[in-house]
């Protein structure tokens, strides 16, 4: 992936994103019922290429920038939110390891991405201290170069199905604090998982995101950036590919709503039932249309931030990634609620309405959980009181 303006247009993805939306449609009903990992969706995105999506060319992959992937992910997000934030995640990790990899890992572990034979897992969530990036309890042992992980994490979505992780660890030797964190990778088939516990949320059902238990040994090489520099990773690449993605995934399964709404009320049986002329549906409309188009706006904006290749620690930056998360999580979910209101019992809150609003807004329900935005309003406040001049991004 590279953060700098791109010099080409952006790729076009259309038929692949056709397939992955065709096989998420297809099993959707099921997924969402019983809580099952969209294997169709994640078969679809190995078969296309997709999941390579940031991968270089010369390793075999799209050779996609942050734009593709905000694009692609927002797309994704309109069938099913689960498959959006699957990928969007999953990319996530991909873009850590193009960019923080030693030479070793990259030859060995992009080319297996780029041909869709290695979904990636993110393993950042501990008991205690939830989901708190930048700190670990659980410590890596380091003996000889070959690399302990004994970890415990209360949500990994995907884990079942995932064959490699990237895992945060307290860093080896006894003086380490908790905010001394390293990035690990390790292959499935390194590991000993077990799981525990039964996946049955509100929303995000497809997710699966339900906790496990990871155990193994790991070659030295297999560290991820430098020993105890994982923040610099989760600023340059976790933090910004994170708000980004999920941003364009809500975004995504908002507009999906939305033109189901619209395209209900343009129907004949819809002129039918409903009154186009009601000040309160086309005010409830209104209201839902303008959040998206200010979550959009940021979005592009903060997408121009990430890609003009300038310090992202930098406070009205940092400022900047973070209203976006939270503008996002918020006003999405705002503008599906809107959308309930407007229509009623029948097409706005039952299950079976073919606008599938119920399971927007349980789904759209997480988003303000995902990364707590009441943990990011605290940081803001603290990046705040170092921006006296109140800059902008």
């Amino acid at each position: 992936m590279t953060t700098e303006p791109a010099t080409r247009p952006p790729l076009d993805l259309t038929d692949r994103l056709a397939t992955v939306t065709e096989a998420t449609e297809e099993h959707l009903a099921r997924t969402d019922r019983t809580a099952e990992f969209p294997v169709a969706a994640l078969d679809a995105l190995r078969r296309t290429g997709l999941l390579g999506l940031l991968v270089p060319v010369a390793h075999g992959g799209l050779g996609g920038t942050a734009r593709d992937l905000v694009a692609a992910a927002r797309t994704l997000g309109r069938s099913d939110m689960s498959v959006g934030m699957i990928f969007a995640m999953h990319c996530q990790q991909a873009a850590a390891l193009v960019r923080y990899g030693n030479e070793r890992l990259r030859k060995e572990l992009l080319p297996r991405i780029a041909a869709g034979e290695c979904y990636l897992a993110s393993v950042t969530t501990e008991a205690g201290k939830g989901g708190h990036l930048l700190s670990a309890q659980a410590q890596l042992i380091d003996k000889n170069g070959e690399l302990t992980v004994e970890r415990f994490a209360p949500i990994v979505t995907g884990g079942a199905h995932a064959d490699g992780f990237l895992i945060t660890m307290r860093s080896p030797g006894a003086d380490a604090t908790a905010h001394e964190v390293t990035l690990v990778y390790a292959h499935r088939d390194q590991l000993d998982l077990t799981a525990s516990g039964d996946w049955q949320p509100m929303g995000m059902r497809a997710s699966h995101s339900a906790a496990l238990t990871l155990t193994g040994r790991l070659p030295g090489h297999q560290v991820v950036g430098e020993t105890g520099e994982f923040h610099r990773i989760a600023t340059t690449v976790f933090g910004p590919l994170a708000h980004l993605g999920w941003s364009a995934v809500w975004l995504g399964t908002a507009a999906g709503a939305l033109s189901r709404v619209l395209r209900l009320l343009r129907s004949p049986a819809g002129r039918a039932r409903f009154d186009l002329t009601s000040e309160l549906l086309l005010t409830r409309i209104a209201r839902s249309r303008q959040r998206l188009d200010t979550v959009h706006a940021l979005l592009q904006q903060t997408l121009h931030t990430v890609e003009s290749g300038e310090d992202l620690s930098v406070p009205a930056r940092q400022l900047q990634l973070n209203a976006l998360k939270i503008t996002a999580s918020e006003e999405c979910l705002a503008a599906v609620d809107d959308l309930i209101t407007a229509l009623g019992l029948r097409h706005g809150y039952l299950k079976d309405s073919p606008t599938r609003l119920e399971q927007a807004l349980r789904d759209l329900r997480s988003a303000p959980l995902n990364y707590s935005n009441d943990r990011l309003h605290l940081a803001d406040g603290r990046l705040a009181l170092r921006d006296q001049a109140v800059s902008f991004a």
